[in-house]
Order: structure tokens, then C-alpha cells, then sequence
């Protein structure tokens, strides 16, 4: 899936959590962005929607 530029996440693209590898972008309302591995994107998936944020799981 792209993002805002229609980049792709890479194997260097790290989760902002723990430093594993990034399978999920967080857009957030005022424009920042988080990465998420898997396990962090679920974990913490219901308090990003309820802020608005726009999840961008990776293909």
C-alpha cells in the first residue's frame, strides 16, 4: 500500500517501539507518522483510530 509520497516500506523501515522490522504506517492527524511492527500496530491499533490516525498496513 503507499503512502502520502507512494513509498513503500522497506526492510529498512524499523518499528518506532521495539526496532523491529516496520510492517504498519500510522498517519496521524497533524501530519507526523509512526512504523509498527505487527505485533505493536495490534497492540496498539484501537487508541490510533479513536485519534483519527490512518493505518497503512504494508502489502
Amino acid at each position: 500500500m503507499g503512502t502520502r509520497n507512494g513509498t513503500l516500506l522497506t526492510r529498512h523501515d524499523r518499528c518506532d517501539r521495539c526496532s523491529a522490522a516496520a510492517h504498519t504506517r500510522a498517519l496521524l492527524p497533524g501530519g507526523n507518522e509512526l512504523l509498527f511492527c505487527g505485533h505493536h500496530a495490534r497492540q496498539h491499533e484501537p487508541r490510533l483510530r479513536e485519534i483519527g490516525a490512518e493505518l497503512s498496513p504494508d502489502p
